[in-house]
Formats: C-alpha cells, structure tokens, sequence
C-alpha cells in the first residue's frame, strides 16, 4: 500500500499589489509555499529562487531524518542564493522571503520553516497550526506580554524576525518530523490568507470541500472577500490511502512568482531603490501594501520593540484614564445640574407622621436617594381633611414656587380646622 498525496496550489495577486511577491509548489512529495519581500525590489524574486532551489529536493528518500536534512540544507542553499544574486544585481538589495515547506517520506512528513507563512494539520475534523509565525508580535505573546486577540490588532503585528535572503547570512531555520495518516490534510499558505480568513471558516473549507483545487480556490476567494490587499498563496496536500498509479495525474507545480520567468534586467527604471531594510511588515488593512522590510533577530531590536509597545501601552492606559475621568466628571456635573434643577420645584403632600407638609424638590427617588424633602411642615393631619382633599395630599399636589406652597398648606389648615371650603 502506497500512501499518495493528492494536491492543488493556487496563488493570486490580491486586491492592491500589482505584482505578486508569493511563489508556491505542489510536487510529488514535495510542497512549499514562500511569501517575498522587497516589494517591487525583488520580493517575486526572491520567493522564486527560493522555491525553485527547494524544489530541487522533490525526490525519494529513504528516512524522514534524510528528508529533513535536505530541506534544511536546500534552505541554507537558497539563502546563499539570494545573496548572491543581490550581489549581481544591486538594486535587489534587501530582498527575501519566507518559507514554509513540508516533504512527505512514507507515513511521515520532513517540515521546514521561516517566516509568518504557515502550515496547517487537518485532522478528523480539527485543524492545528503546525508551524510557529517568526514575528515580534508573538514573541510578546509566547512571553505572556499580549494575549492574541491584542496581538491581532498589535501595530507591530507584522514585523518578522526572520527570513531567508541577502540580510542574514546564517539563518534559523524551524524543521521537525510529524507522523501522517490516510485522510489528513495539509494545508501551506501565505499570511494573505492567515490574516483575512479565520481558523474556523479554515477548518469548515477543509472538512466541507471534497477537491484539494476546489478548497484552495474557496480559501482565495474567502480571502479577497475579506479584502485581503495581500498576494494569496494555498497549498493543499491530501493523504489519501490509495494504490499509486503510474499514471496518476501530473502534481500542480510551480504558481505565483515561481512560475514566471526570472526578471533582472531593466528592472531598476521600474522599482523603487531600496536601503537596508529594519523591519519586515505585510499590510493586514485593505490599503495599497508597504514594501517589505527586514530586522534581524537581535536582543537590542527586540528590546527596542518591547520598550516602545510599553511606551504605546501605558500612552493607551493614559488616554482611557483621561476618557473615562472626563467622562465621569460630565456624568457628576450633569448630575448636579439635574439635581439643582428638581430643588426649583415644590409640592404638598404627607410626611412620614402623617401631617401635611411643604416638600422641596420632586415626587421621585433615584433608587435609596429621594430627590426631595421635607421645607416646611405644619400640624394638620391628613386624616383631619374631608376625604376629596386628603386624597389630593396623598396623591401630592404640585406648586408653582414656595409662596404658592405656602398658600395651599394655608388653604389645607382652615379645611382641617372649618370642615368645609373657606
């Protein structure tokens, strides 16, 4: 029994790009997905020489350790590569990508990766992300500095920490080996769809869509749906357990940048120059992307970073102190201002002993508040008032001011004293 992998790869240029810096493969154990950076100074260079120097290691191996040994030896190769085509061809300076490959030997997966590309285990229904976002922002996370859904909305969310390219001469690279099974799914794609397309409409794409083609064409959809301004790459390898047959369909190859031929030449009228880059940030809003930068994984940058988002986090806490004080200074103020307001107002009614007094202020409470009390009292009881009047009392009778007060309490007396209207 041969355990056959069954795959599709798409990549589109997005809403905003004009080119498209991704480069995917799907070959016959081989799939990889790299996502450029350098913007128009070379980052669809860079994912192609990339993605074509690890493509190289598309082959039969006897062990997974043998497998995992050669992507990271391809990786380091690319990595030379890149450097030196940027020495050939200055104008390319800065440039890199991230990779993300896995290499399928027997029931077992080789897996490298570098970069915020990602790799995707679907399994019985679950899906789990397999690979860890070389990125500051979950540095802060892994430390416990942010959770994820502020890391979601962090300003330095997209800054990487490491890439394959002319600015690091010895990169780290993540590689390990996992086991697979029939029926798993494994799905590589560029942070155009990580960011846009959530985990769960992830999941439901995976366990809902029969064709690995037609689930990477619904995952690039979903993500121009959301806007997505960013190149979209999916790459998606099922483990099917199935006889493998000679003849069985050709693998999707080479899309995206890979798939075109290499441009140097004249490119230097079209692109912008490029200095030494300190940060690598992909747009996450629908506005036209910033070229890619690149800061190496140094303690002094990321201390740096660690004291500005302290810096920004406290201005934050400031800013919400300042909003909810003033918000609670206009909420007492105006509460004052209704309170003098209601002490305008007067009325005759029955105090707690049973007399009929003059209150000050309204017939209302604010829960265990009363918003008016006792101004003026005065020894008739209601009791003593002939029935139509001490209903009156009881129901309070409103006054126009405290001379009109003092006239009804004058009135209400000689009821009590007469018996009758005066």
């Amino acid at each position: 029994m041969t355990v056959t992998p069954l795959s599709a790869a798409v990549s589109h240029v997005g809403k905003i790009r004009s080119n498209n810096q991704d480069s995917g493969y799907a070959g016959r154990h081989l799939f990889i997905v790299a996502d450029g950076m350098g913007g128009h100074a070379g980052g669809d260079v860079a994912s192609a020489i990339a993605t074509k120097r690890l493509a190289e290691a598309d082959t039969d191996y006897s062990v997974a350790e043998d497998a995992e040994e050669a992507l990271r030896s391809a990786m380091i190769a690319a990595n030379s590569l890149l450097a030196e085509t940027v020495f050939e061809h200055s104008e390319l300076t800065g440039m890199g990508t991230t990779v993300s490959g896995i290499l399928r030997v027997g029931d077992q997966v080789a897996l490298a990766h570098i970069g915020d590309s990602r790799i995707y285990l679907f399994r019985d229904g679950e899906l789990e992300q397999v690979t860890a976002d070389h990125t500051f922002v979950q540095r802060l996370v892994d430390s416990g500095r942010i959770t994820a859904e502020e890391a979601a909305v962090h300003p330095r969310r997209s800054v990487l920490m490491r890439v394959l390219g002319d600015v690091d001469a010895a990169p780290e690279i993540d590689t390990k080996i996992l086991d697979t099974k029939p029926g798993d799914r494994w799905l590589l794609c560029s942070d155009g769809l990580s960011s846009y397309v959530s985990e769960e409409r992830l999941s439901t794409i995976l366990g809902g869509v029969r064709s690995p083609q037609d689930a990477a064409d619904r995952m690039v959809k979903e993500s121009l749906d959301h806007g997505a301004p960013d190149n979209v790459t999916v790459v998606i390898a099922d483990i099917d357990g199935v006889d493998a047959a000679p003849d069985a369909a050709e693998p999707a190859g080479f899309v995206g940048s890979a798939a075109a031929p290499l441009m140097f030449d004249g490119a230097e009228d079209e692109r912008r120059p490029i200095r030494l880059p300190t940060l690598l940030l992909h747009p996450l809003k629908s506005t036209p992307p910033e070229d890619a930068h690149f800061e190496p994984e140094r303690e002094e940058f990321l201390e740096q970073l660690i004291e500005e988002d302290r810096r920004r986090a406290n201005r934050r806490r400031i800013t919400w102190l300042v909003v909810v004080a003033v918000a609670i200074a206009a909420i007492v103020a105006a509460a004052a201002l209704a309170y003098q307001w209601t002490q305008t107002h007067y009325y005759v009614g029955v105090a707690d002993d049973g007399t009929v007094a003059i209150f000050q202020g309204v017939q209302q409470n604010i829960g265990p508040i009363s918003l008016s009390q006792v101004e003026q009292s005065s020894e008739v009881r209601a009791d003593d008032l002939p029935t139509f009047e001490r209903q009156q009392v009881e129901a309070t009778i409103n006054a126009d001011d405290l001379r009109d007060a003092l006239d009804i309490l004058d009135r209400l007396n000689r009821l009590a004293e007469t018996g009758a209207e005066p």
